[in-house]
């Protein structure tokens, strides 16, 4: 966007307006109207004509958050940008879900303020998505315990998800020893590491470049080759790259790495659906508990949350009431074990390609159903002896 971009200014009672004035002290900028603190009722500020609002607080309160909605309601087609003093990480979500288009760290430079705000107005004008929200959905994989399956979770939905015809970006976060590249027969030619060395703005043609095209048709941003490549990336071009993804696609998947990292917490926040994976033994078990626990403590709605259970057949000593016992409600998803799940990995092709017909990629359909624009039917599969097909028949709704 070129010329001035006029805004409307909403700040909190605690916000120094010196912050402010610092960020928008440019000719770039036109501010048609200003308020100090953030009313119950400011319809008839918001009704003036200006290109973007700004909401300055110091954290994102709930006075903050009904005046997003209320902007966004009130003209569907501008966007709402939050500036606040405290860091974004527990915020995000939120402000996405009560209809703000970005959320922005103060202090900031004219300079960065404008290329922010020229983001948020270009993403909107290209967007096809209903104003006030992000385009695309952002699915987070996790596992607090490492070993659990989840990069083979994260491949096979990405796939199964390619082939109901729709455009997928799969990001592998995790950043010291990331395996999504070798899951899928990819050779890592341009990694993350080398997208946060190339630098802002995080537009869609420098993404592009940086992805690679597997055969289902999957994009997939891979992780660093190396440990010590890790620290190049940082929360804030995450964030970037999270949004003008989310612009560009259909549906964005996040392999995690082990733990509640930053980087973890960060996707979590501005996620819109999570699936969490576990594996029938105690260890696992207890930590799928508490990762569940604390999303709940982070605020995040368990409706949101799938509980997929990998290796779900094995004769361990653990029955399904008992993984109800211990985590407190019933797996969405099972994944059975099956001798070809590891040779698929090898092979470097994820098992809902290799052998569709198969109870684990049935199950991974399963999943991809859950999040497809258009569930299908899955295909026709083999006669299953009667114990493993009650047990694969268990699933809750």
């Amino acid at each position: 966007m070129n010329g001035v971009i006029r805004a409307l200014v909403a700040l909190a009672d605690e916000v120094d307006p010196t912050l402010i004035e610092s960020a928008l002290a440019s000719s770039s900028f036109d501010v048609v109207g200003i308020t100090d603190g953030l009313n119950e009722d400011m319809r008839a500020f918001l009704d003036r004509q200006s290109d973007v609002v700004v909401v300055g607080c110091a954290e994102y309160s709930e006075r903050a958050a009904r005046l997003v909605d209320q902007a966004a309601k009130q003209r569907p087609e501008r966007p709402v940008v939050v500036l606040a003093l405290s860091s974004p990480n527990g915020t995000l979500r939120q402000a996405f879900e009560d209809g703000a288009d970005d959320v922005i760290s103060l202090p900031q430079t004219g300079d960065s303020m404008r290329f922010a705000l020229e983001k948020v107005l270009a993403r909107r004008s290209g967007s096809s998505a209903l104003p006030g929200r992000v385009t695309a959905p952002l699915i987070c994989v996790l596992g607090p315990k490492g070993g659990t399956g989840k990069t083979l979770v994260s491949t096979n939905l990405a796939v199964a998800l390619a082939r109901r015809d729709m455009h997928v970006v799969l990001v592998d976060l995790d950043l010291q020893f990331g395996d999504i590249g070798l899951a899928l027969g990819l050779s890592p030619e341009r990694t993350l590491y080398d997208l946060m060395k190339a630098g802002v703005p995080f537009d869609h043609e420098k993404l592009d470049r940086h992805l690679i095209r597997h055969s289902s048709g999957v994009k997939t941003l891979v992780g660093p080759t190396r440990p010590d490549h890790a620290s190049a990336v940082s929360i804030d071009n995450l964030r970037e790259v999270y949004a003008s993804l989310r612009t560009m696609t259909d549906i964005v998947v996040v392999d995690t790495p082990p733990g509640f990292t930053a980087e973890v917490i960060a996707t979590i926040d501005v996620s819109t659906k999570a699936i969490m994976v576990g594996m029938l033994d105690s260890l696992s078990l207890k930590n799928t508990k508490l990762g569940l626990e604390t999303l709940d403590l982070m605020g995040y709605a368990s409706d949101n949350v799938t509980l997929v259970l990998n290796r779900a057949d094995s004769r361990v000593g653990i029955t399904h009431g008992d993984v109800a016992a211990i985590i407190g409600r019933d797996p969405d998803v099972l994944i059975p074990s099956d001798r070809e799940i590891p040779r698929s990995v090898n092979e470097g092709t994820p098992i809902v390609a290799s052998r569709p017909r198969s109870e684990a990629a049935r199950s991974f359909g399963e999943l991809a159903d859950l999040y497809a624009k258009t569930p299908v039917k899955a295909p026709t599969r083999a006669p299953v002896d009667e114990p493993k097909k009650a047990l694969l028949g268990r699933r809750r709704r």
